[in-house]
């Protein structure tokens, strides 16, 4: 049985941000923006089937997919790029794989007691971001 993400999550903390948007080239307004924001996640899960909505008062993302099956994923809110994207379950972890102009970027989620977790990493970059949210 997979994980249950299902709630709505307040940012605590997240190290390393700026270095991590830094990586992807994103442009210094917006990183500076960025890094001063604290999103809430609220997620919808059905099964394998998850809306990830990450909300702030600077913009909102939605990211809605089924699990083990690749799909376009729009980052024009984000980093302002398109890449296949493809979540998968590793145990109770999900695993995210985005494959488009910046190779070797993903996200890996779980949670721990009361808390998630997300590390978003660029490899060929060399960042990672962590975040805490309950």
């Amino acid at each position: 049985m997979p994980a249950d993400f299902n709630g709505y999550w307040k940012m605590v903390s997240n190290d390393n941000f700026e270095e991590y948007l830094k990586a992807l080239d994103v442009n210094v307004a917006v990183r500076k923006i960025a890094n001063l924001l604290k999103p809430d996640k609220e997620i919808l899960q059905n099964g394998d089937h998850m809306i990830i909505k990450t909300l702030s008062t600077f913009r909102n993302y939605i990211m809605e997919f089924d699990v083990g099956k690749e799909f376009e994923e729009d980052l024009s809110g984000v980093d302002d790029r398109k890449c296949m994207t493809t979540v998968s379950w590793d145990g109770d972890k999900l695993l995210c794989v985005q494959n488009g102009e910046k190779e070797g970027r993903g996200w890996t989620q779980w949670i721990e007691g009361d808390e998630m977790h997300l590390v978003r990493w660029s490899k060929v970059l060399n960042a990672v971001l962590l975040k805490y949210l309950d």
